[in-house]
């Protein structure tokens, strides 16, 4: 049951981030950031991350485990509904505003010429004007930030906590198939996710609230933005499912006695017996765990070598959809599909 559950929980926290990367450059086009902007508003999920994963993954895993991880789950689930938030505050979206450039592209072995209003007939080198600068049309784009970073807070004591669970109490020798399970379905959450944020793209992003008839725009057009907040409110709903089971899970599993040798009893009364006095949550074993972990050679050389891989990977997946878009005149759906 808890590994049913917590694997919904990892396809719930993938789902979710990935609609996230899927609407970068909506998010961008609403409420007219810069793409330096927009990357701050999605690197804050990694910031809340930060800010909690130590003192989580510690401290946690000496209390209720599964009502912590239910607590992660609903507090992603309110990060997700914050996100869609401004979208009921902010007025109807006003294209005819919005300035808009023209690609030229032929195919993918052909040219392709950007021409901005901005930099007609002068260099890069020359002073912008006023007017050309992007200027933020509303402040309203700090929730999705603030949003994006309770989602990095919830998500926190998912994997720690749950795979330290698992481990503690499954069958001895079971641990990796069921790490492989959740790691197969945590790999559908980008899928739907992306999925979905094709999907949505081909909303108009006032639909519901404006007459669809007198909209002129289409997809194609470098102005369309599409219903982003509609992925947040789903994202938020499966993630505030996917937290309910473990508010009903116990805190301790009984584990399957297995008949073992005299020698294999007494060494388990003697593991038994050094981990009771390490229970009890204080200040100074926190240091101390901390401190092990940072003299230890082999952990400290895995983190740097994961550190520089998911640097690039979400440089990539995040500003792929964008590239593809701008170099490529695809639409934002479309990008997104082929993300």
């Amino acid at each position: 049951t808890f590994l049913v559950a917590l694997c919904f929980s990892y396809f719930a926290k993938a789902f979710s981030g990935s609609y996230m990367k899927s609407s970068i450059t909506q998010i961008e086009r609403r409420f007219d950031l810069s793409s330096s902007t927009v990357g701050l508003v999605d690197g804050s999920f990694e910031l809340g991350n930060l800010l909690v994963i130590v003192f989580v993954s510690y401290f946690g895993a000496k209390l209720h485990r599964p009502r912590i991880i239910a607590a992660g789950c609903f507090v992603m689930a309110l990060g997700s509904f914050l996100s869609a938030m401004p979208h009921f505050f902010m007025g109807p979206y006003k294209y005819e505003t919005v300035r808009s450039h023209v690609a030229l592209h032929n195919n993918l072995t052909g040219s392709a010429d950007s021409i901005s209003p901005c930099l007609a007939n002068r260099t890069l080198t020359e002073d912008i004007r006023p007017g050309c600068v992007k200027e933020t049309s509303s402040h309203m784009w700090v929730y999705v930030m603030v949003g994006n970073m309770l989602r990095g807070i919830g998500e926190t004591p998912i994997t720690p906590l749950g795979v330290s669970y698992i481990d503690d109490f499954a069958e001895p020798g079971s641990t990796p198939l069921y790490i492989a399970f959740l790691h197969t379905v945590a790999l559908l959450g980008p899928m739907a996710g992306f999925m979905l944020g094709s999907f949505f793209a081909r909303l108009y992003v006032d639909i519901g609230f404006v007459d669809l008839d007198t909209v002129t725009i289409t997809p194609q057009d470098t102005r369309w933005v599409g219903a982003w907040w509609l992925g947040f409110l789903l994202a938020g709903a499966v993630t505030l499912i996917s937290g309910i089971p473990f508010c009903f899970m116990p805190k301790a599993m009984k584990r399957k006695e297995v008949q073992s040798s005299p020698d294999e009893q007494k060494l388990k009364e003697m593991e038994t017996s050094l981990k009771e006095p390490q229970n009890k949550v204080t200040v100074k074993g926190f240091f101390l765990a901390l401190k092990s972990l940072a003299c230890n050679r082999l952990y400290f050389i895995l983190m740097v070598i994961t550190i520089l891989q998911m640097n690039s990977f979400l440089g990539f997946i995040t500003y792929k959809p964008k590239y593809m878009e701008q170099q490529y005149g695809q639409s934002i759906a479309k990008s997104n599909f082929i993300t």
